[in-house]
């Protein structure tokens, strides 16, 4: 079938089962081909082809809302909304978005890239659709990872309650970005091995109303042998306790089973959950057979062999720094141990679990329980550390503020994919952190200028005693430096010169200091002395030469992959402010005060003049006597 003809669902309602099953077959062959060139999330959309085809063939989308959670399984929705021809820029600079974009098509109800969104947002959308007195279908299709998350299980409780019409796809794989971990996994894989709840119960009412009234204690006793073989066919059932009608399990590569369930949830008064299982990567080998989930989110890759295409002898990569430094301590330190919201992969700590199993905890996808969990580690004289990615770290911000930072509690935070990450776009760039976490009492927070710094920031975190400490790194490989052996700590608030220079400073950190560097030694041909400095400690700041800059009166210039607002340069300018430096010049270069959408990282600096030509401009524009040399 060739898909670039699609131009709406509405042709799925004449297509026979057969003819769905062609097309689930053409749709999975596109995604391997395409996704082989521009990367992108492989397996969640392999697993959800029919149930996407199933769903838009007995909704009406756009009238009906598709709420997806995490949205990185959205592509099939992409396709059948009239988007393929857009394909070949999946995740490209000013292309297809690889999560749900409302100005792409009418058709994405909801925008999203972080997990367990979807419930609450349904909840909205069904409130306002009664209160306008309307009439479609409102359907969230969450993961069974993600419903391990509280905002989830807050909603469910809210929709139980209140009995709203809303019909919740429960995408069932057993996986989020690797096994899902925990008590509710382990309810629905009882679930999953029950049979079908709905028609045994269905049988079983209408067995008991065949029944002779022979009195209201057969009656009675009925109701109670219809509740207990409720709970024996499906152990716990938890959705129905919840107020929600309970269809499945449901398989979701069986278009009949699909389609039948669905009518089923149509006819049905009140919360419906269908429980749908899945298989993540169904339809390519290398996808089905992955345990490990490394198909999960993946860069380009050989069709065949399913060999991913990588940079030659790269550096290693930040978080497998950060995990073998982890590793390293944890060996001399039995009070280390390493807490993770469902990324033991993505921040590489599979040698930290092989290694110490009884001290890594996966916690699912609950990024304040996280780090809350730290926070009473930390009491008790432990050494916590919480590797999250920044993107995340701010779904936790209230247990930041109230259980770490006012307890002054010893949590070591590794801040991962810290500033712009590239395809994923403005739902994952880490760009907020600073400005967050800058303000909080008694927080530590630094950046390295390369791995090797980076395995001593880690062990300098893990030293320290005196409260919160945050190390943030990039997405991606390191530079390549030689690492020491023997770790070290960096004395707190120390930053340290790079390059001298005596006509202005430019005061950076992590990603941006060889942009700086770079654009110090263009102007240095052209006779502009320009000091560069790695201010590695964000907070604290290098009091003393911050003083000794502002006593020399030299023009500051402050770069950052961060947004400029509540950033490093503010904290520069508050320093000149409170100290009274009144006449002192500062000018700051960053992320500006909006949201940066997706594309390669060198194409998202250029969008907002993020680049060495741009601060060779800046310093020039800084230095008046300087303008006509240069």
């Amino acid at each position: 079938m060739d898909l670039t003809n699609i131009k709406d669902p509405s042709f799925l309602k004449k297509l026979s089962t057969h003819e769905l099953e062609e097309l689930a077959s053409s749709i999975r062959e596109f995604l391997i081909q395409k996704l082989s060139v521009t990367g992108g999330h492989l397996g969640a959309n392999l697993g959800v082809v029919e149930l996407s085809i199933a769903l838009h063939k007995h909704f009406e989308s756009p009238t009906d809302k598709f709420v997806f959670d995490v949205g990185h399984q959205s592509y099939i929705h992409k396709i059948l909304t009239g988007r393929t021809n857009d394909f070949d820029t999946l995740r490209q600079y000013k292309g297809l978005s690889g999560f749900p974009k409302r100005a792409e098509s009418e058709h994405d109800a909801w925008e999203t890239g972080h997990s367990s969104t979807s419930l609450s947002a349904a909840m909205g959308m069904a409130i306002a659709r009664d209160l306008k007195g309307e009439s479609h279908y409102v359907v969230p299709i969450i993961g069974d990872g993600a419903l391990t998350g509280g905002m989830a299980l807050e909603a469910l409780n809210h929709i139980g309650h209140e009995k709203k019409n809303i019909i919740v796809i429960l995408n069932d794989n057993e996986m989020s970005i690797a096994a899902n971990v925990g008590a509710l996994h382990n309810a629905l894989g009882r679930m999953r091995s029950a049979g079908k709840y709905k028609k045994v119960k269905d049988e079983f009412e209408l067995l008991l109303k065949k029944i002779p009234a022979v009195g209201g204690k057969l009656a009675n006793t009925a109701e109670r042998v219809k509740d207990s073989m409720k709970y024996f066919m499906v152990p716990g059932m938890l959705f129905e306790e919840f107020g929600f009608t309970y269809y499945g399990p449901v398989d979701g590569h069986d278009f009949n089973d699909l389609q039948e369930n669905l009518q089923y949830a149509k006819k049905t008064d009140g919360p419906v959950l269908v429980h749908v299982i899945t298989q993540k990567g169904k339809g390519y080998v290398h996808a089905e057979t992955d345990k490990k989930d490394k198909w999960h989110g993946v860069g380009p890759y050989k069709i065949e062999s399913g060999e991913k295409i990588k940079q030659a002898d790269a550096p290693p990569a930040w978080s497998q720094v950060v995990s073998d430094t982890l590793v390293k301590v944890a060996e001399k330190d039995k009070r280390v141990s390493v807490i993770t919201p469902a990324m033991i992969l993505g921040s590489k700590l599979e040698n930290f679990q092989k290694a110490f199993p009884d001290r890594l905890f996966d916690v699912g996808i609950a990024e304040q329980h996280a780090t809350t969990l730290a926070a009473g580690l930390a009491t008790q004289g432990m050494k916590p550390f919480l590797a999250i990615y920044s993107t995340f770290l701010q779904r936790a911000y209230d247990q930041l503020v109230h259980d770490v930072c006012r307890q002054n509690l010893n949590v070591a935070f590794g801040i991962d994919r810290s500033g712009l990450v590239g395809a994923d776009g403005e739902t994952h760039h880490g760009v907020f952190d600073i400005s967050f976490l800058r303000h909080l009492p008694n927080l530590v927070l630094m950046m390295p200028k390369d791995e090797n710094e980076g395995q001593h920031m880690v062990y300098t975190a893990l030293q320290y005693d005196d409260g919160p400490i945050a190390v943030r790194y990039p997405r991606g490989n390191g530079l390549g430096v030689p690492m020491d052996t023997d770790l070290k700590e960096i004395p707190l608030g120390t930053w340290e010169v790079l390059k001298e220079g005596t006509d202005l400073v430019i005061l950076t950190f992590g990603t941006t200091i060889e942009m700086s560097l770079q654009a110090s030694q263009e102007l240095e041909k052209k006779g502009v002395s320009v000091r560069v400095v790695n201010a590695r400690f964000i907070k604290p700041l290098d009091d003393l030469m911050l003083h000794h800059i502002m006593t020399e009166r030299m023009p500051i210039l402050t770069v950052e992959e961060s947004i400029l607002k509540g950033g490093f340069g503010s904290a520069v300018l508050e320093f000149a402010e409170e100290h009274d430096y009144k006449d002192q010049r500062i000018k700051r270069i960053g992320i500006p005060d909006k949201y940066i959408e997706h594309g390669s990282v060198k194409a998202l600096l250029n969008e907002i003049n993020m680049t060495k030509e741009a601060i060779q401009a800046e310093v020039i524009n800084m230095l008046p006597s300087k303008q006509q040399r240069a």
